[in-house]
């Protein structure tokens, strides 16, 4: 019960000084101010208008570098003030509204076609049209309406980058402290492959498509900031440090993803070991908390607790050379040879671990890191704004063309239901249309639900409010407080979300008309109206089914993986400092399989009739991601190991390899496959064998002659010649049922 108590205080700190939080706070204020100033005066209509503005140019304020921060909110404040300026306008002449909201609707919402941080732009300038029925303020010019818009977003601009300045580090914390608690949950999920039952490995590696996706967002997040900060402030001691706890971090899930290796082939072989199994991944658990609480220091703003971890790195080192000296090394050769791996993976995460730790505690070295600006800006992600992206686009095989016409015939729909019904604010239907509406079918499916839950549950508790009360100063305050809550709780927990919304429209409308039931009646039948057109929108028009777009996804994953083994292949051959190339089609491997991983997660999602081949891309999902696992192992080790020099085997491994993932590519596009080159690698195979059991015999003969302990290079080599063999035989093999899969795809899709 305690420890209970203990999370929920320790998620009740976390948010408090989150920075959705933070931001909830800026925007309350800058909504505020100028009404409670301007209606002193008389002049509560230009306050209003100045807070719409505020809260039109909020959704484009995210974590990010501070120019795309301060680029992205004036782009909001300009489409909102002019699509505002339009929408009016035409809303006056009965015959231009439909035309006006079908070009608005669709032409605005197109522009999300440039990426994440366009569509929350976009997202303004929707609002801002439904705004435009709203009737919010009156006595004041549509345009002088237009200008005040464009002043309020300016003003909340200035709240943001003063409350930025004052706390400049609180994203980049958050957001390193998150990325610290993800990681040590994938720690954990890949123990678990080893530990848990044969039935629960499906569901594992579900969530380890999950948190894969999660982690490579918030390492796109903290590349952009960290990176754009370093190149344009110089060199910072506090960005330098963070940069260095961000570079381990994504080691640790590089290691992570490494190990453990062949999962199901590992089971087998330690079967009857299962102990000391037990005994080296709770080790593996011990990480996972050091990492949990060093994030949770960093939330806390408080010290850090003792790292212990090199102590239990050393016992676990102990229990091994005392397992060693029980058992018959020449019997279990390869078994100690897995114990050693698995050792000496945990010893290099305990390594980036202790890096971390000694950064936070202000204890590295002099630890300097160099690089190039022209390389480094190549690992932040650039949007191409380019006019040829919405010619692309402009077609029905593009999601967000399909959306944006979804959009504004939903809208035209919804507008006509609330004038044909005589809705009071039938601008709510619109609203929660806008909202709602999602380019993909099971994200607008999970909204529309949490959204009419919401709304019936803040209903529910605003009429229990209204009958116990009817105070308009409990309004005031429970109106200001929901609306902050609502903010802050948009990204975290939509429902809850959907929650504070409806109390603080109703509290606000309470405070302005005594007809507060009739408005919690209207408000929740907007909302069921709204939401059920928004989600019949997504069912019946113009559809387009995950199923109908995983080819290209899983092709690209497929290529990166290709890319990096392509990388590793270079790099085993030459040995020489690691390029940068090398680390970048790491990153570009990473970001496809989680792209990879959320789009079958939307295909779970979906329809059950849309389903039927979820089984077998669920298959070919599970493959590359453990096809980059294996890559990650065989690239890990040779960078941090003493290698000899690659043989013709390894080169005819390799080039089976590549050729297969090559087929699988021309399978996916639709191209006349070429036939692929089979490799004779029963030959191959054999002298990998051949090798490693040499060595075996001349280690057994040491042996016979008394000579116990391994010296490392024969140890080194011994371990190279295994892990080698056995992860060229696992990625043929993997490279070989992946082309048997995408044909399987391909035939079911033709």
């Amino acid at each position: 019960m305690k420890a209970v108590i203990k999370q929920h205080q320790l998620n009740f700190i976390k948010f408090l000084r989150s920075t959705d939080f933070s931001k909830a706070i800026v925007l309350t204020i800058a909504i505020l101010v100028p009404i409670g100033i301007l209606s002193s005066v008389g002049k509560l209509e230009i306050g209003i208008s100045i807070a719409m503005g505020c809260l039109l140019s909020s959704p484009s304020d995210v974590p990010g570098s501070f120019k795309h921060k301060v680029l992205g909110i004036l782009s909001a404040v300009l489409l909102g003030s002019v699509s505002f300026l339009i929408a009016g306008y035409a809303a006056k002449n009965t015959y231009a509204i439909l035309p006006m909201l079908f070009l608005m609707m669709f032409g605005v919402s197109f522009l999300s076609v440039y990426g994440f941080r366009a569509s929350l732009v976009t997202f303004s300038g929707l609002l801002a049209v439904v705004l435009s029925f709203a009737n919010l303020s009156t006595g004041i010019e549509i345009w002088e309406k237009s200008l005040l818009i464009a002043v309020g977003g300016i003003w909340y601009l200035l709240i943001s980058i003063g409350w930025y300045f004052l706390r400049p580090q609180r994203a980049t914390e958050q957001l390193l402290g998150e990325t610290m608690e993800l990681t040590a949950e994938y720690l954990r999920l890949r123990s678990r492959l080893l530990l848990g039952s044969t039935s629960d490995v499906t569901e594992i590696q579900k969530s380890i498509f999950t948190k894969q996706s999660e982690l490579n967002e918030h390492h796109e997040s903290l590349r952009e900031i960290l990176i754009s900060s370093r190149t344009t402030s110089g060199n910072s001691g506090y960005t330098r440090k963070r940069l260095l706890i961000f570079i381990d971090l994504v080691d640790i899930l590089e290691l992570a993803m490494a190990n453990p290796l062949d999962h199901q082939q590992m089971k087998t072989a330690l079967k009857d070991n299962q102990e000391e199994l037990k005994h080296l991944m709770s080790f593996n658990n011990l990480m996972a908390e050091q990492l949990e609480k060093m994030a949770i220091s960093i939330h806390r703003k408080s010290e850090l607790q003792d790292n212990r971890l090199p102590e239990h790195l050393k016992k676990a080192r102990e229990a091994f050379r005392q397992f060693k000296s029980k058992v018959d090394i020449q019997e279990k050769r390869e078994l100690l040879l897995i114990f050693r791996n698995l050792i000496d993976y945990q010893a290099k995460q305990v390594q980036k671990i202790n890096n971390i730790d000694r950064i936070l505690r202000n204890l590295e070295e002099n630890k300097k890191l160099v690089y190039k600006s022209r390389e480094v800006k190549k690992f932040i992600s650039h949007q191409d704004y380019d006019l040829k992206i919405l010619a692309l686009n402009f077609n029905f095989e593009s999601a967000i063309f399909r959306h944006s016409l979804r959009l504004a015939i939903i809208v035209i729909i919804g507008y006509l239901v609330g004038e044909y019904f005589s809705v009071q604010n039938s601008y709510w239907i619109l609203l929660t249309i806008v909202v709602i509406m999602r380019p993909n079918y099971g994200l607008t499916k999970e909204r529309t639900r949490k959204r009419i839950v919401g709304t019936l549950i803040g209903g529910a508790i605003a009429i229990s409010i209204v009958y116990i009360t009817q105070n308009q100063a409990v309004y005031t305050i429970l109106g200001l407080l929901s609306l902050t809550l609502a903010f802050s709780l948009i990204q975290r927990n939509y429902t809850t979300a959907a929650i504070f919304v409806t109390l603080s429209i109703i509290f606000i409308y309470a405070i302005l008309k005594s007809d507060v039931l009739e408005v919690i009646q209207f408000r929740i039948v907007d909302t069921l109206i709204g939401a059920g057109l928004a989600a019949l929108g997504n069912l019946i028009l113009w559809p387009k089914w995950e199923l109908q777009g995983i080819r290209p996804v899983i092709s690209a994953s497929v290529e990166a993986n290709r890319q990096y083994l392509a990388e590793i292949d270079w790099y085993y051959h030459r040995k020489d400092k690691l390029p940068v190339s090398y680390k970048l089609v790491r990153k570009k491997a990473f970001l496809e399989i989680g792209n990879l991983s959320g789009a079958f997660q939307r295909m779970t999602q979906e329809p059950r009739s849309k389903q039927a081949n979820l089984g077998l891309v669920y298959e070919i999902v599970e493959l590359n991601q453990t096809f980059l696992s294996a890559l990650a192992s065989l690239g890990t080790y040779i960078r941090s190991h003493p290698t000899t020099k690659p043989s013709e085997a390894f080169e005819q491994y390799s080039n089976a390899i590549s050729n297969n993932l090559i087929g699988s590519i021309q399978i996916l596009e639709g191209k006349r496959q070429e036939a692929i080159k089979k490799t004779e690698l029963g030959e191959a195979g054999k002298s990998f064998r051949q090798k490693f059991d040499k060595l075996a015999s001349e280690r057994d003969e040491e042996i016979r002659a008394g000579k116990m302990q391994i010296d490392r290079k024969t140890r080194h080599i011994l371990q190279e010649a295994h892990l080698v063999i056995g992860q060229l035989e696992w990625l043929y093999d993997l490279s070989e049922k992946l082309v048997e899969k995408v044909k399987r795809l391909n035939e079911i899709n033709e």
